[in-house]
């Protein structure tokens, strides 16, 4: 069974993992019985779309979230291309994600889905377990990774959770995040970034993240034009002309799992 971190429900709390993909990640372990099948607050359902080059897991995949009043399946790919299109055109809340495409990575599709829809989650499910996989995913902005071995209400937890902000990863799997971010990724971002100030990769984290820059300065308790002075800053320090060119490169040194 996974170990769904539930972020937005902290109280409930019994353990920790350590690392960048969340600063400090609490949740605990799920039952059968944790997650509700309750559409989400304030609209009629979550969006997914479907991303596997496999048309009978597709189908399968789509047949099981059709049944659960909280998601509608909104469209499917089989290749990186088709995902970003498709992402585009139906808007998605959810993209579940399959590493092993054909022509370009899930990975690099997750990446360019979350720069056009940072406020989209992912969810890896692949047959891929090695660390590479799972520390590039998480890297690349995905909240979630789940072995293709999984049953179908293990899937279900698993991306109720995803889409209220949670993240899903095996137990073994989170362990040997907490150790391999936790080696490399809090250093990773001054190294990656030595001219940034402390503030400057806060607000970089958090434009990651997928918050806007009225939530940014909502959440750092300063006025929009002082955030808007910020992101001018990063934009210039790291030679890139738009937000979406600065999570590409934020998300490449772990920055924006929160």
């Amino acid at each position: 069974m996974p170990v769904l971190y539930d972020t937005h429900h902290r109280s409930q709390a019994q353990g920790q993992i350590q690392g960048p993909i969340q600063g400090q990640i609490q949740g605990r372990a799920q039952g059968e019985d944790a997650l509700p099948v309750t559409a989400p607050a304030g609209a009629a359902q979550w969006r997914v779309l479907l991303v596997d080059d496999h048309p009978l897991f597709r189908e399968g995949l789509a047949a099981a979230l059709n049944l659960d009043d909280a998601f509608t399946v909104v469209g499917q790919a089989a290749c990186a291309d088709e995902a970003v299109a498709e992402a585009g055109r139906a808007a998605p809340d959810l993209v579940v994600m399959d590493l092993g495409l054909p022509g370009r990575s899930g990975l690099e599709a997750t990446r360019r889905i979350l720069c056009a829809r940072p406020g989209a989650r992912v969810m890896v499910m692949t047959m891929s377990e090695d660390d590479d996989s799972l520390l590039a995913a998480v890297r690349a902005g995905a909240r979630g990774y789940l072995l293709k071995g999984a049953g179908r209400d293990e899937i279900l937890r698993a991306l109720h959770t995803v889409a209220r902000g949670g993240a899903v990863f095996s137990p073994r799997m989170a362990e040997r995040l907490g150790v391999l971010l936790g080696a490399s990724g809090a250093a990773s971002a001054k190294e990656a970034f030595p001219t940034l100030t402390a503030r400057e990769r806060e607000v970089l984290d958090l434009l990651a993240g997928g918050l806007g820059y009225r939530q940014i300065a909502q959440r750092l308790v300063v006025t929009d034009k002082t955030v808007r002075n910020h992101v001018g800053s990063i934009f210039a320090k790291l030679q890139v002309h738009d937000r979406a060119q600065a999570i590409v490169r934020a998300r490449e040194a772990g920055l924006g799992g929160e």
